[in-house]
């Protein structure tokens, strides 16, 4: 077997447009490129892995790109998955690091290392008398942000990890969803120099795996606790409003580079953008919100509340494209999930924008509007968590928002 032949049972590459201003882009999703930097890397003899898995895809059209991949190897072989992330700019240069090495997340390195984890949190959160720590990666987005879970004893927190300047503004957004009804988890305290948060653990199930299985909690509690963070003061002039017309601007700029060579999506990106266009330049924030409101950021606990686990984007927004945009999920995952799941979330979407209708009085083009918007910009997720197909569920997307729009 040739070592392309081997690298290409890894994935199925993708095939996106071609960026001009970017030229080494298709290395990013080439198996055999792929595993020989990554192997380059690793200890020698580690051997082949069994798979490698792409998990995001961030396109700075014509500045930048990045892709993150999963290495993993065979059960019997008992060795943890390793994370690589490579990265291409417009100035030439091609870079490929092993997590957790991430020059926009210098906590990072030491957040996720057990003995320097063990030492941060002896030095921000509390003295332990354990000698060691585990530390469990549960979520990372290349440059942005990560979640690991460190484990020292019977201690459980969660470590936020995000750009150091970005810091200050992740702990206000915090403080501001205080001023919810949801149950939150605890501040164990925090690292600035490092963008580091430690969080308590919050015991419950979680609200999208619930929907899915037919055993969501009912929206008045839910909508009852987010009513009182659009209750929150708006006098702090420093919080920055949500950007409606920046992250929409994106989105389309997406859509047009990696449609632009097919005829028919691309005419149903034009029509879809003819009717969005003037609702986003007309949009102003209304009060304080949450801004990225949707199932997978809330667990349900033992006792019937609902906690809130993500909520770095609240800032002034608005309520209804709040729950637009749980809408726009419920929508995207009754398109694609299995198909019970499916069914189950569709029913979900439907009790809650009944719900809300009712109890806010609002005007049902209005929010179906809103969640149009938001679900435009869920169809990116066909690009940034790319496979094979993503031609055909971005142009399934789109549908959804025509169907939205009526």
């Amino acid at each position: 077997m040739s070592m392309a032949t081997a690298a290409s049972r890894y994935f199925e590459a993708p095939v996106f447009p071609a960026d001009p201003k970017l030229p080494d882009l298709p290395k990013l999703f080439d198996p055999q490129w792929v595993w020989q930097n990554c192997q380059a890397r690793l200890p020698a003899g580690q051997g082949a892995p069994q798979r490698i898995r792409i998990h995001h895809f961030i396109h700075n059209i014509g500045k930048s790109a990045t892709v993150s991949y999963e290495v993993g190897w065979s059960q019997d072989q008992y060795l943890p998955s390793e994370y690589f992330v490579a990265t291409v700019r417009r100035n030439g240069s091609l870079m490929v690091n092993r997590y957790p090495q991430d020059r926009r997340l210098p906590g990072l390195v030491q957040a996720a290392r057990p003995d320097a984890a063990l030492r941060l949190v002896n030095e921000h959160v509390l003295q332990l008398p354990a000698r060691r720590a585990r530390v469990q990666l549960i979520r990372y987005r290349p440059a942005y942000r990560a979640v690991l879970r460190h484990i020292i004893g019977k201690v459980r927190l969660y470590a936020r990890v995000v750009r150091p300047a970005d810091f200050q503004p992740f702990l206000a957004a915090y403080e501001r969803s205080r001023q919810s009804g949801f149950a939150l988890p605890g501040l164990a305290g925090h690292w600035a120099e490092g963008g580091l948060m430690w969080l308590t653990e919050v015991r419950g199930k979680n609200l999208r795996l619930l929907v899915r299985k037919g055993k969501p909690p009912p929206p008045d509690p839910l909508l009852h606790s987010l009513e009182l963070l659009w209750g929150a003061s708006l006098d702090n002039s420093n919080v920055r409003p949500f950007n409606l017309e920046r992250a929409y601007r994106r989105a389309l700029r997406s859509f047009r580079h990696n449609l632009r060579d097919f005829h028919e999506p691309a005419r149903a990106l034009n029509h879809v953008a003819e009717s969005l266009d003037p609702f986003v330049r007309s949009w102003r924030p209304s009060c304080m919100a949450h801004n990225d409101f949707y199932d997978d950021q809330m667990l349900l606990l033992r006792d019937g509340r609902i906690a809130l686990v993500d909520f770095e984007e609240i800032a002034p927004g608005d309520p209804m494209l709040d729950i637009g945009n749980f809408l726009a999920h419920l929508r995207w995952s009754a398109r694609f999930a299995r198909a019970s799941r499916a069914d189950n979330c569709r029913q979900y979407h439907d009790m809650l924008r009944d719900a809300a209708l009712e109890r806010f009085r609002w005007n049902p083009q209005s929010l179906a509007r809103r969640e149009a918007v938001c679900l435009f910009r869920v169809c990116t997720n066909a690009i940034r968590h790319p496979k094979a197909d993503w031609k055909d569920k971005l142009s399934a997307g789109l549908s959804l928002v025509a169907d939205c729009l009526g």
